[in-house]
């Protein structure tokens, strides 16, 4: 029997959590939400709700350890889509940006750049209001990683 698809969302600031729930419960997936404090899911046996330490990067670490060619892991943390790209998982970020083995290296660089600037007291400015249009872009990038995770393994 194969092993069933997955899906774990980095949930403490995860903007698309009910959209990750409208496709697993069309798909018929299990959804692991993964925050270190206490968050309110919707009571479905589908949907599990996981609480880790306050430890820093205890979630990052509780989703990377169970990544892998069958998840989905819904984060805009890049260093925990890395982790989990290196495992075999499909990593999307809630603006649908699909995280791949080329491109997660160029996010990384990028992620630390900015880091260096803001520590080195450069104004950056955060990244731009989350829209309707990331919103669809999103619903769009998890219906294809479910149906491509389909075929890879039916």
């Amino acid at each position: 029997m194969p092993q069933p698809i997955t899906i774990f969302i980095d949930a403490d600031a995860c903007p698309v959590k009910a959209e990750t729930y409208r496709v697993a419960e069309r798909y018929s997936l299990h959804v692991y939400v993964v925050a270190n404090s206490f968050l309110n899911v919707p009571r479905e046996p589908w949907i599990e709700r996981v609480i880790v330490s306050d430890g820093f990067d205890a979630a990052d670490d509780w989703i990377a350890e169970r990544a892998g060619p069958h998840s989905i892991v819904i984060t805009a943390d890049v260093p925990l889509a890395s982790r989990c790209v290196k495992a075999g998982a499909s990593a999307l970020s809630p603006t649908g940006k699909a995280f791949t083995d080329s491109s997660v290296g160029m996010a990384l660089a990028t992620r630390n750049l900015m880091q260096e600037l803001r520590e080195a007291g450069a104004v950056t400015g955060g990244p731009p209001p989350f829209s309707a249009r990331d919103r669809s872009a999103f619903l769009g990038a998890l219906d294809r990683a479910v149906m491509r995770l389909r075929r890879a393994h039916p």
